[in-house]
C-alpha cells in the first residue's frame, strides 16, 4: 500500500493497524531548535481518545504517546520524529464473524477489489483508529506555529449532527469545552443529547458536520495554481476517515449567492486592509488572505451498527451483517480534533514553503 505521506515540506507519513500492536507516524522536515516534550502532544491526544463520552465508541485506550526520535534535550533537531502510540484495548474477536463479509459502507469491499487482502479487525488501515497518528503529527505542527506565529489560534466544533444544525445566533466560544459534542450552541447541545441517545439505542449511527476555523493566518500562504492553499486544506480534510464533502468559506453555499452580494468588500481601517465580510473564507485565488481561514466537511453516519444490513461474502453468497463491538454512534464527534490536526499541518507546509519562496516579504497596500 502507498500514498501513506502527506504534505510538502512538512511530511507526515503514519503507519499501523487499529488492533495491531501499535500506531504513529513519523514526521519529517520540522524546524530544529523547537521546544518539543510528549507533554506538548498529549493533551492534543487526549481531546481525540475513546471512551470519553457515552456518544462515542467505548474503547478504552490510553493513547500516550511516545516520541523516539528527533528531539533532543526538549527541543527538535530537524531530523525525523518518529512518534509512536500502542494499542492497548483491542478486541480482534468481535471481528471474528465478518472476517469473510463486506460491511455496507465500509471500505471492506473496496480493499477487497484492489489488494485482494484486508485486516477485518476493526478495519485496518481504514479505521478512525489511524487519526490519532495525525493528531499527534498535528500536536507537533502547533508548536512549531506557536514559535512561528504566536497569535495563530485553531478551533473546531461541531455544527450539525443528522438534521440538527446549531442557530448561529447562540454562538458562544466557551461553550465548546463544556459538553461532549464540541458544541458552540448550548440549546442545540442538549438537543444532540437526547437525539444520540435515541440513534445509539437504535442500534444505528448519523452523519455530522464539523467547522475548524484558523485565526490570526498571516496572508501570502498559498500558490495559485496547483499550491492553492484551500486545495490542501480541502484535500487532507478529505483524506479524513469517513469524511464525504469539504467546502471553504461559503462553499456550496456560494452557488445560491450573486456576485454583489458573495464579493468581500474592501476598505482600509485603523490597522490597514479590513474586509467587511468572510465569503471567501480567507482564502482568494489559493492565497490567504489575512482573514480567519474556514473550513467545513461533512462526515457519513458510522458504517458499523448492529442494525442487519444486507450484503455479501468473499464468495459472493448473500448474507447479513451484523457489526458487533464498539462503535461511535456519531464518529463525528471525535473527528473534532482530527480536523484541527489537518488545518495545523498544512497552514504549517505553507508557511514554510512562503518561507522559502518569498522570504516572508509581503505586498504593501497604503
Amino acid at each position: 500500500m502507498s500514498l501513506n505521506t502527506f504534505g510538502h515540506l512538512f511530511r507526515v507519513t503514519t503507519w499501523g493497524e487499529s488492533h495491531g500492536p501499535a500506531i504513529g507516524c513519523v514526521v519529517d522536515g520540522c524546524p530544529p531548535g523547537v521546544a518539543l516534550t510528549e507533554a506538548d502532544i498529549q493533551p492534543w491526544l487526549d481531546r481525540r481518545k475513546p471512551g470519553q463520552s457515552k456518544f462515542v465508541t467505548q474503547r478504552r485506550e490510553a493513547d500516550e504517546v511516545r516520541i523516539l526520535s528527533g528531539v533532543y534535550e526538549g527541543a527538535t533537531t530537524g531530523t525525523p520524529i518518529a512518534l509512536m502510540i500502542e494499542n492497548t484495548d483491542q478486541r480482534s474477536k468481535d471481528y471474528g464473524d465478518i472476517a469473510r463479509q463486506f460491511r455496507p459502507g465500509h471500505a471492506d469491499v473496496s480493499y477487497h477489489l484492489k489488494y485482494g487482502i484486508r485486516d477485518p479487525r476493526g478495519g485496518g488501515r481504514s479505521s478512525a483508529r489511524e487519526t490519532a497518528s495525525r493528531v499527534a503529527a498535528g500536536g507537533v505542527a502547533r508548536s512549531v506555529l506557536a514559535a512561528l506565529v504566536p497569535g495563530l489560534k485553531i478551533t473546531g466544533y461541531l455544527v450539525q449532527v443528522g438534521e440538527h444544525e446549531i442557530d448561529r445566533s447562540r454562538f458562544d466560544v466557551a461553550e465548546i469545552e463544556r459538553n461532549p459534542f464540541w458544541c458552540p450552541d448550548p440549546v442545540m447541545a442538549a438537543t444532540w443529547e437526547s437525539y444520540l441517545d435515541e440513534i445509539r439505542k437504535a442500534h444505528d449511527s448519523v452523519g455530522a458536520v464539523i467547522e475548524v476555523v484558523a485565526e490570526g493566518v498571516p496572508p501570502g500562504l498559498g500558490a495559485p495554481l496547483y499550491g492553492k492553499l484551500d486545495q490542501d486544506l480541502a484535500g487532507a480534510m478529505m483524506s479524513i476517515n469517513a469524511v464525504k464533502g469539504v467546502e471553504i468559506g461559503e462553499g456550496m453555499g456560494a452557488a445560491r449567492l450573486r456576485g454583489t452580494e458573495n464579493a468581500d468588500e474592501m476598505a482600509m481601517g485603523n490597522q490597514g486592509l479590513a474586509f467587511g465580510s468572510n465569503h471567501a473564507g480567507g482564502i482568494l485565488g489559493g492565497i490567504s488572505t489575512g482573514q480567519p481561514v474556514v473550513c467545513r466537511f461533512a462526515v457519513k453516519p458510522t458504517s458499523s451498527i448492529l442494525t442487519p444490513r444486507a450484503s455479501v461474502d468473499v464468495a459472493g453468497q448473500a448474507v447479513e451483517v451484523v457489526t458487533k463491538g464498539r462503535h461511535d454512534p456519531c464518529v463525528g464527534i471525535r473527528a473534532v480534533p482530527v480536523g484541527e490536526a489537518m488545518m495545523a499541518c498544512v497552514l504549517l507546509d505553507h508557511l514554510l514553503l512562503d518561507r522559502a519562496q518569498t522570504g516572508g516579504a509581503r505586498g504593501q497596500i497604503g
